[in-house]
């Protein structure tokens, strides 16, 4: 199946957005198991020409059938496709400090995950973590506690649902209480183990109020404001990780999710280097940008990495 769009498909599989881990390359594909009408299918993603996607597909059952007009309606969900590029450029265009962003991302979009729960703890544990730790600390959670399916490729594996990690144990200390004469040195099955610190507490106290009070997929028919606020009510959430959620998980453009990274490039481009407050950046990106505040802050991040920009703005010492 031939999908025709412009998109940079590495750069957005590779470019470390909290909705998920990027996928498995196999073969030069990008695979992963998504379930469409509940139907389990693998799909595999490659890209031959800057303006066309390939996508091919596996069934578990070779008996099964699918309608390829809902594989093409995902992938483009996935891969936020119906973002309008050019326009978006035509945007940037207009100020000289943006300007510069569209050589270095171009064909960057948002790389949405189907499972919204996925991106609320793939974003949990991002927080003051490197992009490599935590999305191996995200496949490690999928591979312990996650279904399974065996296809020909090989065997993928779905992100658990909140009820299934609310369950899990904290630490090893836990697990090692929950087991009669197991040592701590043989507990490897709880949050701890799966590489995200301290993280383990937000993570396990998220999950229990996903599977008992809140529906993430409630969270979409939300407006962005009652969205935010209530995600920045459960531990582990703060302003940053929230807006990720809504950029990263469900699609809310007008987020503008600010660390001390964002804080130096906006400080570095619009405020003349000064020590402006991360809440100030994020007002800032949020009226500026308006409904491409997200696209705005992920190019300008991506930007800041590939051009040595970053690296001029480190502190010295």
């Amino acid at each position: 199946m031939k999908l025709d769009y412009k998109i940079n498909l590495q750069l957005t599989q590779e470019s470390g957005q909290t909705s998920q881990p990027s996928w498995k390359l196999i073969e030069n594909e990008y695979c992963n198991v998504c379930l469409i009408n509940e139907t389990p299918i693998l799909l595999k993603v490659s890209q031959n020409s800057f303006n066309h996607l390939e996508v091919n597909y596996e069934l578990l059952n070779e008996n099964h059938d699918i309608n390829e007009k809902l594989i093409h309606n995902e992938i483009a969900k996935i891969y936020d496709l119906n973002f309008d590029l050019i326009k978006f450029y035509k945007f940037l265009s207009k100020d000289k400090k943006l300007e510069s962003t569209i050589k270095f991302c171009n064909g960057l979009r948002l790389f949405l995950t189907q499972n919204p729960f996925e991106s609320i703890i793939s974003s949990i544990t991002s927080a003051n973590n490197s992009i490599v730790r935590w999305t191996k600390s995200i496949d490690t959670i999928s591979s312990k506690w996650g279904k399974s399916y065996n296809f020909h490729s090989g065997t993928f594996y779905t992100f658990p649902n909140p009820k299934i990690l609310s369950n899990t144990y904290e630490d090893e200390i836990a697990e090692s209480e929950g087991y009669n004469k197991k040592t701590i040195e043989n507990c490897i099955n709880n949050l701890k183990a799966c590489g995200i610190g301290y993280r383990a507490s937000y993570v396990k106290k998220a999950s229990k109020i996903f599977s008992s009070k809140i529906n993430p997929l409630d969270i979409k028919s939300m407006n962005f404001d009652e969205a935010f606020e209530t995600l920045i009510k459960i531990p582990g959430i703060g302003p940053k990780v929230a807006d990720c959620i809504l950029l990263y998980g469900y699609g809310f453009t007008e987020a503008f999710p600010s660390d001390v990274w964002i804080k130096r490039i906006i400080s570095y481009l619009y405020f003349d280097e000064e020590d402006v407050k991360v809440e100030k950046v994020r007002t800032f990106g949020m009226e500026k940008f308006k409904e491409y505040a997200g696209y705005a802050q992920l190019y300008l991040f991506h930007f800041a990495r590939k051009s040595g920009l970053m690296n001029k703005l480190k502190p010295k010492n």
